[in-house]
């Protein structure tokens, strides 16, 4: 079983610790717990702020409201509370410390097995999309020459409605420049589906932002499935 993050009345501490350094409102205050983990770990409001009505009730926590909300400053009474407590308090910043710590290995340990699972999807998702583009690759060949061996038929048997060419037997060639312009016109399209998940990843990316901070393990996350996707590409493109 994972030990719980903070020890029985150990968060009751801590916030006063934190209302120590000035009035907060209450999502300050998670916001400054989840800052304090690097983001491993964000208590939720109905774990902050029963705690808070607690404290106030003690007197240990004034609240006065601001609008909507409500700010919460610690009394003369928390201040002696918190002055008297200090050597426990010095014990919860370890416990944090292990708990960070702890929290880290186990997202780790996730992430690595979730990339593990990735690489297989991306494996077989690129192998698939191979195989399909050989087949449409393959199709267009065998349509491409029924359609040369009908020419020449044609032409053979003095069919009407073929180039001179076709009539001695010669099946006309597509041009270069129009290979070329296929390709090109490809090379644009799959150029502009990049470019729309680079866009797509950075809307979505900067709207975490807006939510919660960006920590280690979302770009440790983000490093990765980019480096598999991009393996998974470059595999494709040279298989």
């Amino acid at each position: 079983m994972t030990p719980p993050v903070f020890a029985h009345g150990a968060l009751r501490l801590y916030l006063l610790a934190l209302l120590e350094d000035g009035p907060r409102h209450g999502y300050e205050l998670i916001k400054a717990l989840s800052d304090r983990f690097g983001g491993t770990y964000a208590p939720s409001p109905g774990t902050v702020y029963p705690r808070l009505a607690k404290l106030q009730e003690e007197g240990l926590v004034a609240a006065e409201s601001e609008g909507r909300r409500s700010v919460y400053r610690i009394t003369d009474a928390g201040r002696a509370e918190l002055d008297a407590r200090r050597d426990e308090l010095a014990d919860v910043e370890q416990d944090i410390s292990a708990s960070v710590r702890r929290l880290a290995d186990t997202l780790r340990d996730e992430l690595r097995a979730s990339m593990r699972g990735l690489r297989a999807d991306l494996a077989a998702s690129a192998e698939s999309a191979r195989l399909r583009a050989k087949e449409t690759a393959r199709d267009g060949r065998g349509e491409a020459r029924a359609t040369a061996d009908r020419t020449a038929a044609d032409g053979a048997s003095g069919t009407p409605g073929t180039p001179a060419e076709a009539g001695r037997g010669i099946t006309a060639r597509p041009s270069p420049e129009r290979f070329t312009g296929e390709s090109q016109g490809r090379l644009k399209e799959a150029e502009m589906i990049v470019q729309a998940f680079r866009d797509d990843v950075r809307v979505e990316l900067r709207s975490h932002a807006a939510r919660e901070p960006v920590t280690d393990v979302t770009l440790e996350t983000l490093r990765t499935v980019l480096d598999q996707a991009r393996i998974a590409v470059r595999n494709s493109l040279r298989g």
